[in-house]
């Protein structure tokens, strides 16, 4: 009997038990992640508001169509699914978190199918058993996923009928990325930047703008090649871009004859030109030889012949020229029943005609499929939630014993995939090694040259130019080869075109049951019911370029120096590719993007990813820790040897097998210990900072004190002046008889003794000389003390005031006193003001002679 491991990692059988589920009307999903959490019983529920908190999620313009209560088969986790005009969006019930798994973009579906299966019953319950409703969701990116609804419940018809309204839209402007405009992530003109590449090429200082398109005056040339404007309508060939590089020794009228021979009027053109041995690298379609292979073209065979210079140097022979054909030497020949065919060396100068043997977009689309069900059967997260290990009795994904190992790794190889990306690589590196090593011209087609052929001349860019091996050359190279030259995106994703509906147009189809989810084993007890697909299954749907990006992720595995960007940026690159967010890569060529002028308001790919690396700079993960151009400096030249492709894990592993698409990754180990780096190298530059700022604060405080210290040093030298000073005039008013007291609060008291002893005879000498003023000044013959005293006499009426003034021995014969206030600071005369030469006076002595007699 089959079993299944549910998350919290016990296995259950699916017996009656488990299929029976009857659950209370109190039991609701919780967020548990069970089946069981689910009553598969009961009526649809009443229609619930979108929750607040889901508008944190939702991007600018995105709305809400529908949603469904379900349980996302491949984790076991029950949770919400909404339908919005962009994607859809799963969140987990409880916590509501995005589940990644089960958020995917519209335009990344590449087909959805109803599944009903019908579980088995008790034989009493036969009647009651409910089935399963499912949807299931095959993604462009490698995901299988599968949705299970309630039974009995319109949630899953609603969810169909708005994927099948919004995943395949009838019309381009119903698209996300028109819709949702304007972005603030603005487009510049692609034009312009075409212009400037081919001017890099050319070795040309000049920068293109708007204006120089408009008066065609962007037709530069340098030596040997020229830029031609005969396209600049789109007249000659609605797929070219609308200048063209072209040898300047072939007029314009000679270009459009030329033109006529290949098929879609896709002649030969340059897409890249050596700078230093003048050897080019060309494409076009292939030639319309005619079911007999006799047809020919004069113009075309110049004009082809014109790509191969003389070699540098006097007197040099002409360049040999290869012509690669990206067919298979049988399939080329089978064209020829249709006009096409290939060229005969015999036709064309010095040529020599090599078949690569590169199948077409059907052998691609089918390879892609068989792989993603590989991953899909091997991995952990499954489709039809059971892990490898118990639908295969003990084997897991790329372990377990010798025989299961042998068994995946011949299914791998069944699929065809990792054949294909090492034909596309052996066929790039054998055409830069024939510019780089022989100095030859190398001519690159298919059939209509704008799928095999793009592959390989980008990647041979690619090889060749280290300038297309950084994040501004890898966007010019993308934009240059396979926006300007016309790969058919809106046919080859699926999506509309400017004109109306694309090729690949809706269909719906009932199909037996797929293989996933719920595969068939022996002895199961699941039965299934019927299978509805829709979705698109037409014949122009193909991972071309996904498959370019898988050889580019396979060069920078081999070359880890040689690429500035990561595989992280590669897979967020194809991520934005595929969901078709931004205007970029709608439509099939220049011409339909330019006409429907969806470049103006819509948002840019290349300014989004620019965005994301400019929030952390350098440590993004987009960024190469690995990284050294000094390295690589020339062309890249991969050995046969080396060209053994794998499973790109980052992209293709990282749904099937999350943990192995990470796990033991070098790049990611040194990113882990970069940003921790990074992190102590910031924390030093803060701590440095720190420091340096207590360093100042350190300087300033000490600045300060010693500014301090001085005037305390002045203030003490000023106390300790003060201090003679208030010394001197203390003993000064002592000597006149007087008593001086100071108190704690600091006043000074000044009395003088009532009865006055007569002042000795020796201290009545030297006549002051009294100033008009009031001021005394007081001269010494002997020491340099000079003394100034100011005296405010107060008038008094009292008598005794007048006996003293009479009586006073001090007095002069014209009535003034020798020395003012002495005695009569008992009468309440006033001392004002006291100055004198302290330092000299505290030479004096209280005996010496102060006075002249008279």
């Amino acid at each position: 009997m089959a079993t299944r491991k549910f998350r919290s990692g016990r296995s259950t059988s699916l017996s009656e038990s488990d299929v029976n589920i009857r659950l209370t009307e109190s039991e609701k999903i919780d967020g548990t992640g069970s089946w069981e959490t689910l009553d598969w019983t009961k009526d649809e529920p009443p229609p619930r508001p979108v929750p607040e908190g889901l508008r944190l999620f939702l991007l600018e313009a995105e709305q809400v169509i529908v949603e469904g209560s379900v349980v996302l088969v491949n984790t076991d986790e029950a949770g919400t699914l909404f339908v919005t005009n962009y994607r859809l969006l799963f969140l987990t019930e409880g916590c509501r978190n995005i589940i990644p798994l089960g958020t995917i973009p519209l335009a990344t579906i590449e087909k959805f199918n109803e599944i009903a299966m019908k579980l088995p019953s008790s034989p009493r319950q036969s009647d009651r058993a409910p089935s399963l409703q499912l949807l299931q969701v095959i993604g462009k990116d490698m995901r299988i996923i599968v949705f299970g609804f309630l039974p009995q419940s319109k949630q899953r018809r609603d969810v169909i009928d708005a994927l099948v309204r919004y995943t395949k839209p009838a019309r381009l402007w119903d698209l996300y990325a028109i819709t949702s405009r304007p972005s603030k992530f603005s487009n510049t003109d692609p034009t312009v930047r075409l212009l400037n590449e081919y001017f890099r090429l050319l070795g040309i200082s000049y920068n293109a703008s708007t204006g120089s398109i408009r008066d065609g005056s962007f037709t530069l040339s340098n030596e040997w090649w020229r830029i031609s404007a005969v396209n600049s309508t789109y007249t000659m060939c609605p797929t070219y871009p609308f200048a063209l590089l072209v040898p300047i020794c072939i007029s314009d009228e000679e270009v459009l004859q030329a033109s006529t021979f290949r098929a879609r009027c896709r002649l030969p053109v340059i897409s890249w030109c050596h700078p230093v041995n003048g050897a080019v690298l060309a494409r076009s379609s292939q030639p319309l030889v005619g079911l007999m292979m006799n047809m020919r073209s004069n113009a075309d065979e110049k004009l082809v012949a014109s790509l191969c210079t003389h070699l540098a140097g006097p007197k040099q022979p002409r360049r040999k020229l290869y012509i690669a054909d990206a067919r298979p030497r049988k399939n080329a020949l089978a064209n020829g029943a249709m006009g096409g065919g290939s060229e005969s060396s015999s036709n064309y100068f010095q040529s020599e005609i090599v078949f690569f043997g590169i199948d077409n977009i059907h052998a691609m689309r089918d390879s892609l499929s068989r792989l993603r069900d590989y991953l899909d059967t091997y991995g952990s997260t499954s489709s039809d939630g059971m892990s490898s290990f118990l639908r295969h009795g003990g084997w897991t994904w790329g372990g377990g014993n010798l025989s299961s190992m042998s068994a995946s790794v011949s299914t791998l190889g069944d699929t065809g995939w990792l054949i294909h990306v090492q034909n596309v690589l052996a066929g790039s590196a054998w055409i830069a090694a024939r510019v780089a090593l022989e100095s030859a011209s190398v001519l690159v087609h298919c059939s209509d040259g704008w799928d095999r052929t793009t592959q390989l001349v980008a990647l041979a860019n690619l090889l060749l130019d280290p300038y297309y091996r950084t994040f501004k050359g890898f966007q010019a190279l993308v934009e240059k080869d396979w926006l300007a030259f016309g790969h058919p995106f809106s046919d080859r994703l699926g999506m509309p075109t400017s004109s109306g509906i694309s090729e690949l147009s809706r269909q719906s189809s009932t199909s037996g049951f797929p293989s996933s989810p719920m595969r068939q084993e022996s002895g199961s007890s699941i039965s299934q019911a019927q299978s509805s697909s829709h979705g698109q299954n037409s014949n122009n749907y193909s991972p071309i370029f996904l498959q370019w990006v898988d050889c580019v992720s396979q060069l920078l595995r081999m070359y880890p120096f040689a690429f500035e960007f990561s595989s992280a940026f590669l897979v967020d690159f194809l991520d934005c590719v595929l969901s078709c967010r931004f205007v970029n890569f709608l439509c099939n060529s220049e011409k339909e993007r330019q006409q429907s002028e969806i470049f103006d308001a819509c948002g840019c790919l290349w300014m989004y990813l620019a965005d994301l690396r400019a929030s952390e700079g350098s440590s993004h993960v987009h960024y190469n820790l690995f990284y050294e151009p000094s390295k690589h400096e020339g062309a890249l030249l991969p050995p046969a040897a080396a060209l053994a492709p794998t499973l790109w894990p980052q992209f293709h592993l990282r749904w099937a097998c999350p943990s192995e698409a990470q796990a033991g990754e070098v790049e990611a180990q040194c990113r882990s210990l970069s940003k921790k780096f990074s992190e102590l190298q910031k924390a030093k530059d803060a701590a440095e900072r720190k420091a340096k700022e207590i360093a100042a604060t350190s300087e300033s405080l000490t600045a300060a004190l010693q500014n301090e210290k001085q005037i305390s040093s002045s203030a003490m030298n000023l106390a300790k002046r003060a201090t003679k000073e208030s010394a001197a005039i203390k003993r000064a008013i002592q000597s006149l008889g007087c008593k001086v007291q100071f108190s704690s609060s600091g006043d000074c008291t000044v009395d003088i003794e009532s009865n006055q002893t007569e002042i000795p005879h020796k201290f009545i000498q030297s006549p002051s000389k009294r100033e008009s003023d009031g001021t005394i000044m007081l001269n010494d013959d002997k020491s340099d003390l000079s003394v100034s005293l100011t005296v405010i006499d107060e008038v008094d009426s009292n008598p005794i005031s007048k006996v003293c003034e009479s009586l006073c021995p001090l007095r002069t014969r014209d009535g003034g006193c020798r020395w003012p206030d002495t005695g009569c600071a008992q009468l309440r005369s006033q001392f004002v003001g006291l100055k004198a030469n302290f330092d000299a006076f505290d030479r004096l002595s209280i005996y010496d002679s102060y006075f002249r007699s008279e």
